[in-house]
């Protein structure tokens, strides 16, 4: 194949396809895409699973009302028509994506084979063509980790690429993992009636959300679907019946291959497989031209999204996105895109990424959301005697009377010296939303007293919640409001 010259190539065409704006339209650029168009979050991602959270709900629905006194039942639940009804939309604009980059765009090409670096500026594809671009951009994303168990290459077992797509509503339902992918497809499997055994090795879920958050949440979803902690899968094999039978172990256990049958065992029907996602670093060759990594995989880059090589940023190269962020957040990708677009138009003018306040959900039963440092994290980072926490019970506001909610929480941890907000973690109705005032408070530094007092709430909503939480927390009032 013939080597090509580019003045931008972009590997990924997720928010690296946000890239090619029309600085980009009397030059040439080449974006490399070896899986489908448009992204993680578009196609296997964020859309389409909260686009399954929202039916999963109103499944629900009925359990809410016997609370408050209203008898409601779910009949049924059609998942082959909300499968087309979610994919249907979601291709279409994939295939419209690919499309316009492909045959509407004389200045652009696109690639549709996997690519490894050859340098710090160039790629080769798996056909053998070279691209050679004065600047490079890495928005390779991620994948879902496989662990090596036995078994684990069956028909039966998929991911959260694979599992929105099963033909049918399975009965019978194993969920490998702890995490917020695990969390989130546990609760949409249950709400449309399947049995849901979820295995998790840790002694808790959600390990990285705050320990009274965790805690609470694990309870929760033990009392909804079969949660088995502590417990490694060592072992998936056929059944009888066409499914599937799952070997269980105490976790650490060195009899990780154990005989059939002598395990704890789980029969299912399909096993999703949710145990966290790797950067694509090593997919595209990025040891291997020599750029630094992190421990987990993720190409390092400065603030101003440039790559590192040997600990110096490399001119004319970036990586954007879960190839190099921590974050695994859309709105994270888009920011950095934002920057880089501007970096890679205005060289001797470069933008900073901004990384402080970075939010995150877990679109499960009840919902989860969280910004900032955990209270742990707080105490590490500023000592004990300058942290300030403050948990609000849902249930103890006059909308938690609405709802008769008996589990919800709203905390706040703060800098008592200050009033600094320095996290802010919610588990209940609508946290996703709720939260959202907390991140604004510290993106625009706002601190606790002037946030709870500086501003009117609307009386009686569930975001009393939030203004409650604040004022709860033990912090010195500034003298101007004395």
């Amino acid at each position: 194949m013939e080597n090509s010259a580019a003045d931008l190539a972009i590997i990924g065409s997720g928010s690296g396809n946000s890239l090619i704006t029309p600085f980009w339209d009397s030059r040439r650029v080449v974006i490399a895409e070896a899986g489908v168009f448009g992204g993680t979050c578009l196609n296997v991602g964020c859309i389409p699973t909260k686009m399954f959270v929202r039916p999963a709900a109103l499944a629900r629905v009925p359990e809410e009302a016997a609370r408050l006194g209203v008898v409601q039942r779910t009949e049924s639940v059609d998942w082959p028509g909300m499968r087309d009804r979610i994919f249907g939309r979601i291709d279409a604009i994939s295939a419209a994506g690919e499309r316009y980059r492909r045959d509407d765009l004389d200045h652009v090409e696109l690639i549709s084979q996997q690519v490894r670096l050859t340098g710090t500026h160039s790629f080769e594809s798996s056909d053998g063509a070279r691209v050679d671009a004065a600047q490079l951009v890495i928005a390779a994303g991620s994948r879902a980790v496989l662990p090596e168990i036995p078994g684990i290459d069956l028909p039966h077992v998929h991911t959260s690429d694979t599992v929105m797509r099963l033909a049918e509503l399975p009965k019978r339902v194993l969920v490998i993992g702890g995490g917020y992918i695990g969390a989130e497809f546990a609760n949409v499997f249950s709400a449309f009636g399947s049995e849901v055994v979820q295995v998790h090795r840790g002694a808790q879920l959600l390990k990285r959300a705050d320990a009274d958050i965790a805690s609470r949440f694990t309870a929760e979803a033990a009392r909804q679907w079969d949660l088995r902690l502590d417990r490694d899968v060592t072992a998936i094999r056929h059944a009888d019946d066409g499914g599937v039978i799952a070997d269980l172990a105490p976790s650490g256990s060195p009899a990780l291959h154990a005989e059939p049958g002598s395990a704890e065992r789980v029969a299912a029907d399909i096993v999703l497989v949710a145990t966290g996602r790797r950067p694509n670093s090593d997919r595209v060759g990025a040891a291997e031209a020599g750029l630094d990594l992190h421990p987990d995989g993720r190409i390092a880059v400065d603030s101003f999204q440039r790559v590192l090589s040997g600990g110096k940023p490399v001119r004319g190269l970036y990586a954007l996105g879960d190839i190099s962020s921590a974050a695994q957040l859309k709105h994270v990708a888009n920011h950095e895109a934002r920057v880089v677009a501007h970096n890679l138009e205005h060289p001797d003018d470069l933008r900073e990424s901004r990384r402080d306040a970075v939010p995150s959900a877990v679109f499960t039963d009840p919902e989860v959301a969280q910004v900032g440092l955990t209270e742990a994290e707080a105490v590490t980072a500023l000592g004990a005697e300058h942290v300030t926490s403050y948990l609000q019970a849902y249930g103890d506001t006059a909308y938690g009377w609405a709802l008769e909610d008996s589990s919800g929480v709203f905390k706040v941890i703060a800098d008592r010296r200050d009033g600094r907000i320095l996290g802010a973690h919610v588990m209940g109705y609508q946290a996703s939303n709720l939260i959202q005032v907390m991140i604004s408070a510290m993106s625009f530094g706002i601190d606790a007293h002037t946030a709870a007092r500086g501003q009117y709430w609307i009386h009686p909503a569930l975001m009393e919640v939030a203004e409650n939480a604040l004022l709860g927390l033990d912090i010195a009032t500034p003298s101007s409001a004395r």
